[in-house]
């Protein structure tokens, strides 16, 4: 089956965000850094940047959430997450509130639960990385 698969990049707190999603989501969580990766000596400023994390996994049952830091001297500028949101559906109403309410801690809240044209239950936050989030949950509505 071919799954589509997210990949995000922080600004030095890839671990951190990551840990936060692996107690807001659930799932496994696996961190690389880069002083720890088979090719360190490969990768530009890897001295500087050996405690930024190289690759993390967070697998769920829905797929694989990953991310990096971004790091100085390997491409363009830090410059935020824009123009997307990732989108989570649970089975049920009452789960997506408590992953909500979870990602929504020390976040911001661009839309609250409620019952949309599209399922039972959804709303939108920006968690305190910086992510934007839409969460469904119960009976989809619209296909």
């Amino acid at each position: 089956m071919n799954q589509l698969n997210v990949y995000l990049t922080f600004n030095g707190n890839a671990a951190e965000a990551m840990r936060f999603y692996a107690e807001a989501l659930g799932g496994q969580l696996q961190l690389m850094k880069v002083g720890e990766s088979p090719i360190a000596d490969q990768i530009p400023n890897a001295g500087a940047n050996a405690n930024l994390i190289m690759h993390a996994n967070l697998v769920l049952p829905q797929g694989s959430l990953m991310a990096s830091d971004w790091m100085e001297g390997c491409g363009p500028a830090f410059d935020g997450m824009k123009g997307f949101a990732l989108t989570i559906t649970y089975p049920t109403a009452a789960e997506a509130q408590s992953r909500f309410e979870a990602l929504a801690e020390g976040g911001q809240i661009n839309m609250p639960l409620g019952k949309t044209f599209w399922a039972e239950i959804a709303g939108g936050v920006i968690d305190r990385f910086g992510t934007p989030w839409m969460v469904n949950g119960g009976e989809m509505l619209g296909g």
